[in-house]
């Protein structure tokens, strides 16, 4: 029976994302034949590819530039993938810093408490006429594809949407991921780096509305673009980026708030 989950140990995704994975040490790991395992990882946004006899993310040889990198933001009733849900979902598909397509839906919630309204401004009775929360992911699914992942603080999301795919019935997550926080932390100097704050800082978004989910992409985009303006320049494939974003040195904040000092000037 075919597996739906990435039964591979770090160590190997390491090599997968750099020096290569012999055939031997991916079979010790996997039971199921190799060609068909590799098309079952592609259809959960994984794409392994062979060269020379080894086995390698397809990311390792992309370079950043001809990426499709994939900006995502949800909004839940709550934090408990157990007992929430998405009630909305928004993202963009970007190549090469250019936005190329976009995908934005309102998810159908019986049951949305005051806290979370507050917060998002979206009530139960706004998702009445929306899709159901299995149509919605089944057309994210295939907005997404196998293009790179990209949030702030990214686990959250990531995490919430695979979980929502097993519960409609799809196979979890397995693309590579990205997070913009991270990236922003090693790229460019601020006092915080929640993203309303960068917004403030760094004027991504003019229009934008935080806690709704394509406004909080939109700032994420440009938050992005920004980031890969002040990448070192010996970065150039996403699997180097995505080592850069949790590998490189963090830069030093202020010790003081700007916008504080600001207030009392």
């Amino acid at each position: 029976m075919l597996s739906y989950d990435f039964h591979l140990d770090a160590k190997s995704i390491s090599k997968l994302s750099s020096k290569g994975l012999c055939k031997e040490s991916l079979k010790q790991q996997v039971d199921e034949d190799l060609t068909i395992l590799l098309e079952l990882w592609h259809a959960q946004g994984l794409k392994v590819i062979k060269d020379r006899g080894y086995f390698y993310f397809d990311t390792k040889f992309t370079s950043i530039k001809d990426a499709v990198f994939c900006i995502v933001d949800i909004e839940t009733n709550g934090s408990k993938v157990d007992k929430h849900q998405i009630i909305e979902i928004g993202a963009v598909k970007v190549l090469n810093g250019i936005i190329i397509d976009k995908f934005e839906y309102l998810v159908k919630c019986d049951e949305i408490n005051k806290h979370i309204t507050a917060i998002t401004g979206i009530k139960a009775e706004d998702t009445n006429n929306a899709l159901e929360l299995k149509e919605v992911l089944h057309k994210f699914q295939s907005f997404l594809g196998d293009c790179i992942f990209i949030a702030h603080d990214v686990k959250f999301d990531y995490r919430f949407i695979s979980a929502m795919f097993k519960r409609v019935g799809l196979a979890p997550l397995l693309n590579r991921s990205l997070c913009s926080l991270s990236l922003a932390e090693r790229t460019v100097t601020s006092y915080r780096y929640a993203l309303s704050y960068l917004n403030d800082t760094f004027n991504l978004n003019e229009k934008a509305t935080h806690h709704r989910a394509m406004s909080d992409v939109i700032t994420t985009y440009g938050l992005f673009k920004l980031s890969l303006s002040e990448i070192d320049s010996n970065v150039k494939t996403v699997e180097e980026l995505i080592k850069f974003s949790k590998n490189a040195k963090r830069l030093k904040r202020p010790k003081f708030d700007p916008f504080l000092m600001e207030e009392e000037a």
